[in-house]
């Protein structure tokens, strides 16, 4: 090929590019654009959507529930508001949390309500039919049916399979001892804050502790508060008392070991008892005790020096003041020494012993020992103390043998001990003391404390409390009968029966009261239904049953230093007592 012939070649302007290949360019461009307009018609869509199911899901959680705010705000409040435990003396759990099921039902769904209503009825028999339908035909997304559901509850209700009826975790405070320690346990409501007992008292520490982990440990003593409760409730049956009440205190720290009040209820599930068995008859019933109050009597007369232990009062003729009659149950017609009036629990001796020491010096007394103000009980549920304003020689008579004054059991046990610890009043409490007990205060003087230990002794080695002895345990104490006062007077058949004791009198340690309301003797107490025959049996029960389980080692009651002990010193004016 010549040189011409190429640079031509090369000149030549390229031939056209095919239709088809033009064809197929356009076809791509086009598809990339139909593609991109489809994506953000696609993303439209879903964000659209999105903004449907937002809106919506805000609308169920926020506008629909409005409609039943008041449930939806106590579910929110149950879920974060957790408690610590309640524990014993000795850590066994007298209350915990747990995380359990609560049943609520989205109304919406519920298709038909009276059928759904007697499916729940058949699992849950305690939710009132017409309350059911009623809640599951409401126009509400929220409605709460039943909190606290057991496991098995929870698998039947799941079972059913019903759309509308959904669950929620939440605490559940639960006792697993029920009614042992009903009255000092108290309860919580749905939310879970503490509405009796101590978890109304310790309601803040409790929460407070849940979140550091630690428990709450109580003063009680799960062995003794289970051999309390079960005499007073046999007490309680065999003379079919209308109720009962106990208390066990260490006199020598303050410390509540027990404490119960009969009827009583089941504190994982309240509502289901009686309105009347939550009243606390130990610590907010307040009483007219009766003779149980002639120690305090007898003790304020001593620590006074306006008698000795030698001394006495003419207790032949009953006493007649203003309108009143002031006799003797155990008639003696004598003269009567000190030792005796306790032991005869004479009304009258009380009575002149009392004038003798005087009106204000008795209220001053008895305002030492904390039976003229409230309790210092960690419980919401305290009584106050009932006396007259006026406090005329009427009232000095008949308070000296405990009628025209009313206290609780807990203020009777907490001043008892007084009388025989030594002298000293120990705040009551519920919760457990370490190892720096508290400080109480000085009411008698040592000496006197120490005679009352041995006049109290006798009433149950030789008066009306015989029947609380308990072998090996030097028992001291006293009776109470005394009638129920109503608007017009006294009603003669309706007795509170009580006895007050410590023990072992050699070193008091512990005291017992116990009290039965109303109690019908039977054939074995004759029909007699008096402190003697009903309620110091049941206090020397209570007292055989717990000795051992404190440590109390039995005593050889012969024993020279045992008896010396508890003899009475010698009669510093010769007289020779009636009866020793």
């Amino acid at each position: 090929m010549t040189d011409a012939s190429m640079s031509s070649r090369a000149l030549a302007p390229r031939p056209a590019q095919p239709r088809a290949r033009i064809e197929l360019v356009g076809v791509r461009a086009t598809a990339v654009r139909l593609g991109r307009n489809r994506l953000a018609v696609a993303g439209l869509v879903f964000a659209a959507a999105f903004s449907v199911l937002s809106a919506r899901l805000v609308a169920l959680t926020a506008f629909d529930s409005l409609s039943d705010a008041r449930m939806g705000a106590s579910a929110a409040t149950a879920a974060t508001n957790a408690r610590a435990s309640v524990v014993d003396r000795d850590g066994r759990l007298l209350a915990a949390n747990l995380h359990g099921a609560s049943l609520y039902a989205d109304a919406s769904q519920i298709g038909d309500p009276a059928r759904v209503a007697q499916q729940l009825r058949v699992i849950l028999p305690s939710l009132p039919r017409d309350e059911l339908v009623r809640k599951l035909s409401r126009d509400s997304r929220f409605v709460w049916l039943k909190r606290g559901l057991t496991p098995l509850q929870h698998d039947a209700i799941n079972r059913l399979g019903v759309p509308g009826l959904h669950f929620r975790d939440e605490p559940l405070r639960i006792y697993p001892h029920g009614r042992l320690a009903a009255h000092v346990l108290g309860h919580t409501d749905t939310d879970g804050r503490g509405t009796a007992g101590v978890e109304k008292f310790f309601d803040h520490e409790l929460r407070a502790r849940a979140r550091d982990g630690s428990s709450l440990q109580l003063s009680i003593d799960l062995r003794i508060q289970h051999a309390l409760h079960d005499e007073l409730a046999r007490a309680r049956d065999r003379f079919r008392a209308l109720g009962a009440a106990g208390v066990v205190m260490d006199i020598s720290s303050g410390e509540v070991l027990a404490l119960a009040s009969l009827p009583d209820f089941d504190p994982n599930h309240p509502s289901t008892s009686p309105e009347t068995t939550r009243f606390n008859r130990a610590t907010l019933g307040v009483y007219e005790l009766g003779s149980v109050f002639k120690p305090f009597t007898v003790a304020m007369a001593l620590d006074a020096g306006t008698i000795d232990l030698g001394g006495g009062y003419d207790a032949t003729k009953p006493i007649r003041i203003s309108r009143f009659l002031i006799r003797d149950d155990h008639a003696k017609k004598r003269w009567l020494s000190v030792p005796e009036i306790l032991i005869y629990s004479s009304n009258i001796g009380a009575a002149k012993m009392a004038m003798d020491v005087g009106g204000d010096e008795q209220l001053a007394f008895m305002r030492r020992l904390g039976l003229l103000r409230r309790a210092t009980l960690e419980l919401p549920e305290l009584g106050a103390p009932l006396r007259p304003r006026r406090w005329g020689e009427v009232n000095i008579m008949t308070a000296a043998y405990g009628h025209g004054i009313s206290v609780t059991p807990l203020q009777l046990t907490s001043a008892f001990g007084a009388l025989v610890n030594g002298g000293v009043l120990m705040p009551p409490t519920l919760r457990r003391a370490g190892d720096d007990l508290p400080v109480g205060q000085r009411v008698i003087a040592p000496r006197t404390s120490d005679q009352m230990r041995r006049l109290l002794r006798l009433v149950v080695s030789h008066g009306t409390g015989g029947k609380a002895d308990v072998p090996g345990f030097a028992v001291g104490g006293k009776t109470g009968t005394a009638e129920k006062a109503t608007k017009g007077g006294y009603r003669r058949n309706a007795l509170l029966s009580s006895f007050i004791a410590a023990f072992p009198m050699t070193e008091p340690r512990y005291a017992v009261y116990v009290l039965l309301d109303e109690p019908k003797g039977d054939q074995a107490t004759h029909g007699f239904a008096s402190a003697g025959w009903t309620a110091a049996p049941l206090a020397g029960r209570v007292i055989a049953r717990i000795a051992p389980l404190l440590g109390v080692t039995p005593l050889d009651m012969q024993a020279p230093d045992v008896r010396d002990a508890l003899r009475l010193p010698p009669n510093v004016r010769g007289l020779k007592l009636a009866s020793f």
